[in-house]
């Protein structure tokens, strides 16, 4: 398959699936499970960027250069969370992201239309980074866009429930969310058009979607496992993420001689 016909199937396909998979989680919503999946995810995220990511990146650009882009992208996500441009809280004190809303749903002040607003950003860098990684090699492409696809299942499945609690109806909260899915590939063919005549930039973005996952899983996801302190919880917490960085060295071994 070409590099464009790979960045298509996990633009488009990667998006609907985690979607899809977040749609059929919120119809047996439980704690438990979400706990379990941000987890794997935050093994997921920090796998793909220490194990692949950043490795590609140091390799092809300059170190102090790529190091920096690091540190300044972990920067930038913070501004972009306050600016709402992720998650909206009208409050001054209020839930984090999508994984930790509470069991009856409440949006604490959050609007469905600013979660979409915030999703479809999120969807298009996700979808320039998976275009970036495809074009350095399709092993990257392919274990970047799983880690994708694992990180944001439990992100939908947080939107899903601010947009029900917000008034949507269930199939129109997934309509919605498979519209916002869509900025994913439009993210990527930019990317791909751009990208393809320079390739200088593709250690930068390596950088920058290192920095994204990194800050997404230490900020946005950890935190929320510390509300469960107990020994039992912890242990399975622990072992989740050694799972979710454990199946990313695994994928890209697998994939070592796929290219």
């Amino acid at each position: 398959m070409s590099t464009l016909g790979w960045i298509l199937l996990m633009s488009f396909g990667g998006g609907a699936l985690s979607v899809l998979g977040a749609a059929a989680i919120v119809r047996q919503f439980s704690p438990a499970t979400v706990s379990a999946l941000v987890s794997y995810a935050i093994g997921a995220l920090l796998g793909a960027a220490f194990l692949e990511l950043l490795p590609h990146a140091l390799e092809h650009g300059n170190i102090e250069r790529t190091t920096a882009t690091v540190l300044g992208g972990i920067f930038l996500f913070f501004l972009l969370e306050k600016l709402v441009l992720w998650r909206h809280c009208h409050h001054e004190h209020c839930e984090t992201h999508a994984p930790h809303t509470d069991h009856a749903g409440h949006d604490h002040g959050r609007s469905g239309l600013m979660i979409l607003i915030g999703d479809s950003f999120h969807n298009f860098v996700d979808g320039v980074l998976i275009a970036a990684a495809f074009l350095e090699s399709t092993q990257l492409g392919i274990v970047t866009s799983l880690a994708i696809i694992a990180h944001e299942i439990p992100q939908e499945l947080g939107d899903f429930v601010v947009l029900i609690n917000s008034g949507y109806s269930r199939a129109r909260a997934l309509a919605f969310n498979l519209l916002s899915s869509l900025a994913t590939l439009v993210g990527a063919l930019l990317a791909y058009t751009t990208l393809g005549t320079a390739r200088d930039f593709t250690p930068t973005l390596l950088a920058l979607a290192a920095a994204s996952m990194i800050y997404v899983a230490v900020a946005d996801l950890i935190p929320g496992l510390h509300r469960r302190a107990e020994l039992r919880a912890t242990v399975q917490q622990s072992l989740l993420i050694a799972l979710g960085v454990s199946s990313i060295a695994l994928v890209g071994a697998l994939l070592g001689g796929f290219e």
